[in-house]
């Protein structure tokens, strides 16, 4: 599949982060308000905000992935973000800070039920065609490395198969697409409401 351009700049847009540091992926996601779900590129040479350890001497190149946020909010409009925090709690803080709570949202991805809920809706609204993607190769890779791994009270969270099977793309779509759920659900794209919105983190 060709590999999608991004939406053009000013795109009302939310977005899902898990970071990492020395193993697992470090990943920017976002999804428009009517469910184009693709990887943000940075910096002048367009780069995807897909950061492997390996390609930058063995640890995430934390600089860059906060270049790459601050671009990506000065780029689109972006309506809320999902953060998956362990590690990266300080960094999320600041982000915070710069952007907005309302716009960079910790989503910590351990807790069972929020995170079985949200692969439930991801699951179901990818198959049933309200979310397209760009097509990006790091991605489809890891939905393809991806497994459902049992938890109780008959949930189950996202899980990789082996070390090396990198999955960490795959769970930013999630996040992007439940962050983006949850702003439609309190009136984004609603243009007849243009005041605040009230919400609440599961």
């Amino acid at each position: 599949m060709e590999w999608l351009p991004e939406p053009d700049a000013g795109t009302p847009i939310c977005l899902g982060f898990d970071g990492s540091d020395v193993s697992d992926w470090t990943v920017l996601s976002a999804e428009t308000c009517d469910g184009f779900s693709f990887t943000p590129r940075y910096g002048p040479d367009r780069r995807p905000t897909i950061w492997i350890p390996d390609e930058w001497g063995g640890t995430v190149p934390r600089k860059q992935v906060s270049i790459a946020v601050d671009e990506i909010h000065d780029r689109f409009e972006v309506a809320r973000g999902y953060y998956d925090t362990p590690r990266w709690e300080t960094d999320v803080d600041i982000w915070a800070g710069k952007h907005g709570e309302e716009c960079v949202i910790a989503w910590p991805t351990y807790r069972v039920k929020p995170m079985h809920e949200a692969l439930e809706r991801f699951y179901t609204d990818l198959s049933t065609g309200r979310i397209r993607h760009d097509g990006c190769p790091l991605t489809n890779l890891a939905m393809a490395n991806a497994r459902k791994i049992a938890k109780s009270s008959d949930r189950y969270i996202l899980g990789k198969p082996s070390q090396h099977q990198k999955i960490d793309p795959a769970m930013t779509r999630v996040l992007a697409h439940e962050a983006a759920a949850d702003a439609r659900a309190a009136g984004w794209g609603d243009e007849e409401d243009d005041g605040p919105s009230i919400f609440f983190l599961p």
